[in-house]
């Protein structure tokens, strides 16, 4: 997901990620990029097989965190985000950020545990901290969110 026009024709070591909590990932080189249609068709270096690629279908693609990318304050990229344990004021887990689904209104996180699933609003209402080095992300108080509407 980027909205950098050219973004992965620039690529050239990535990082690919598994979704669903699962911390599995391969460096690996980008050596084709192709634009079709709305995505893209790129190749790896870590892959030499259709059943090699397989096995990290659906993975995320992402940059080295070396990179220095534009930001304003305390904005944070998607990437950035997937996979962040979640903690409640109390510091009690809630689960993990499993993935960002966009509205027109505001972005809203998907965080799933072994119970439930449920949709936090990324606001600044609803989100108290985000701490990238420690993997974590503390939602605030009670009153913006609650578990009684887990799916």
């Amino acid at each position: 997901m980027s909205d950098v026009p050219g973004r992965f024709e620039g690529l050239q070591t990535v990082y690919l990620t598994l979704p669903h909590g699962n911390k599995s990932h391969k460096e690996t080189t980008v050596t084709q990029v192709r634009a079709v249609n709305a995505g893209y068709i790129v190749k790896f270096s870590a892959f030499s097989t259709p059943e090699e690629a397989a096995l990290f279908r659906g993975a995320w693609v992402r940059i080295p965190t070396g990179h220095d990318l534009p930001r304003e304050p305390d904005t944070f990229y998607q990437f950035e985000l997937i996979g962040l344990r979640v903690e409640d004021p109390d510091g009690q887990y809630m689960g993990q950020v499993e993935e960002i689904r966009e509205y027109p209104q505001h972005h809203v996180l998907v965080v799933r545990n072994k119970e439930a699933e449920f949709l936090i609003p990324a606001n600044r209402k609803t989100i108290k901290k985000v701490d990238l080095d420690n993997e974590c992300l503390h939602v605030a108080s009670k009153e913006w969110w609650d578990l009684s509407h887990a799916l």
